[in-house]
């Protein structure tokens, strides 16, 4: 047995001596997802992080004439049903009898969801059964249900850890109290880890403040509060996707653009939602709310030129090779999209390529790659010619950050990380080691008194904030001597990964009165449009598909 085949083949027995499973245990893949094309329920964790301080408040409210409905399991285990106009959910912390030992070996931590999704299904292949979780950043976890005795944990990482493997750790902590979810109803104290709300006209008002920051918002369908994975709590909207989409498109893309744009927009978040109901398995839900996922606000911003879009295309979503694409977008890309695997790690997606975002001849790629560092500047020193020259603030710009400001981003981001040159001094010089053809930088390498720190793709924007994107050069900014760096200055294009669709470039498209197949196939080339049906793909697990 070579190398490799002994490391998986011993990562296996630690995992299924943790999980009590017998050697001969043939864990089938899971088969493609499909979805019968009506307009699903999705769930949305719309507050995901209630109980992280002790003064988190959630106050859910009725429209005026309305009544709120809470169910829950009363203490002696039955179902248990209230009405009011308005219910305050607070926390109060629990003291444990005794301090209670909390460990998770973390795998890998990532900036993204795809990268995390691509190292797990790595991890996998080498027999080791693991989670994608999201604390603050994305982690991979090994199980928690598999590698529950503290030996198993600790004789996995120094397996892993023996094979080079420094990216993981057990996270640890001791804890002395937690957070428990409380509520006043027909003044009696209620306290309950799970509860449900509905409304007779299917509207609720929530109003959370949650780490001191207070959000109003309108939203349809039934909430429900429970328990997540880090501790404390996520409330979550269970809404039917066409109308999810209300309180999302005019959010991504605004309301003042072209029809044919925002149709676009609507198609792409219906596809997006769909292909990504996984994102949050470990905590029991499916979406978040955030950037993270799609923004998504209720019904407080609706408005006619969206609801209109969302009509028109309704139930249509955008598939290659009958599965629903991964329908990512950005504000902006700088002037030319991104591959997928330029900002990410994971199975190539033939229909996210590099696209010059210009409806002339501004530049000619295939005879003039952005790998070569020269001829990336005289790109970046173009600005015009291009879709988003004059709707995008990103565009171009500069950034300026000083040596100290990136030593504390740097050692902030290598302390999540666990990473054994936390503790450096001072960065000595930054340099671009790996450029795509398509601009973006693919390794940062960032050189320390304790030694180089490389860092990969999307990783780059976790570490430092100066960079609104990837798509960047670097100019030193010296001291009056000349010789002395006192910092950097990133010169680039875009906001955000750049990969798919530009949000601001499709406003100039609808201008021009491009229609919505057109500029699909711009920035998706090779994809259909198609209503949800049984036999479109939702999603292949890429691992599941190795396996078969």
């Amino acid at each position: 047995m070579n190398k490799h085949g002994s490391r998986r083949g011993f990562l296996a027995l630690v995992g299924m001596l943790g999980a009590g499973l017998s050697l001969g245990m043939v864990i089938r893949p899971q088969p493609a997802t499909s979805q019968n094309p009506a307009n699903p329920e999705l769930q949305i964790g719309i507050v995901q992080r209630f109980g992280r301080t002790p003064n988190d408040t959630i106050t859910l409210q009725a429209q005026a004439g309305d009544r709120l409905t809470l169910r829950f399991l009363g203490g002696d285990g039955k179902p248990q049903t209230l009405t009011t106009d308005q219910v305050k959910l607070e926390i109060a912390l629990q003291p444990l009898a005794k301090p209670k030992r909390q460990e998770r070996v973390v795998l890998s931590t990532h900036r993204s969801f795809e990268s995390a999704e691509d190292n797990a299904n790595d991890w996998k292949a080498q027999g080791i059964p693991v989670e994608v979780a999201q604390p603050e950043r994305w982690q991979v976890w090994a199980r928690r249900d598999v590698y529950k005795d503290p030996v198993v944990r600790r004789l996995l990482l120094d397996s892993i850890q023996a094979q080079g493997a420094n990216t993981a750790f057990i996270d640890v902590q001791t804890l002395t109290e937690q957070p428990r979810a409380t509520f006043v109803v027909n003044n009696y104290r209620y306290t309950r880890d799970q509860l449900e709300v509905f409304a007779n006209q299917g509207v609720i008002q929530v109003n959370a403040t949650i780490a001191n920051e207070t959000t109003r918002h309108l939203y349809a369908g039934s909430l429900r509060l429970q328990p997540n994975a880090y501790g404390n709590y996520t409330l979550v909207n269970r809404v039917p996707i066409e109308t999810y989409l209300r309180g999302v498109v005019p959010y991504e893309i605004g309301t003042t653009a072209a029809p044919s744009v925002l149709e676009v927009q609507a198609i792409l978040a219906r596809t997006y939602a769909l292909r990504n109901l996984r994102r949050f398995e470990v905590d029991n839900y499916q979406l978040c709310a955030t950037t993270q996922c799609q923004v998504y606000f209720g019904l407080s911003g609706v408005a006619t030129s969206t609801d209109r879009a969302i009509a028109n295309t309704r139930g249509l979503v955008l598939t290659y090779q009958n599965e629903l694409v991964d329908a990512v977008y950005s504000s902006s890309t700088g002037g030319v999209t991104a591959p997928f695997n330029d900002v990410w790690h994971g199975p190539n997606r033939p229909y996210l390529q590099a696209v010059i975002d210009s409806v002339r001849n501004v530049w000619d790629l295939p005879r003039n790659s952005l790998a070569d560092e020269q001829t990336f500047r005289r790109f970046i020193s173009k600005r015009t010619g291009f879709n988003e020259e004059r709707q995008s603030n990103y565009f171009r710009w500069r950034q300026e950050s000083t040596l100290t400001e990136l030593n504390r981003e740097l050692r902030q981001y290598l302390t999540t990380k666990k990473h054994p040159l936390t503790n450096f001094k001072t960065i000595q010089r930054l340099t671009v080691t790996r450029r795509s053809p398509a601009g973006r930088v693919l390794e940062l390498t960032v050189s320390t008194d304790q030694g180089p720190i490389q860092l990969i793709k999307d990783n780059i924007l976790n570490a430092f904030d100066a960079p609104n994107s990837t798509l960047f050069y670097l100019e030193p900014m010296l001291k009056p001597d000349g010789k002395t760096i006192m910092g950097y200055a990133f010169v680039g294009g875009g906001l955000g990964h750049g990969v798919g669709l530009s949000q601001t470039g499709t406003y100039h498209l609808g201008d021009l009165g491009w229609n919505r197949e057109r500029i699909l196939q711009f920035y998706y080339p090779g994809t259909q449009l198609q209503p949800l049906n049984n036999s479109i793909t939702l999603w292949r697990d890429p691992s599941s598909i190795a396996n078969n």
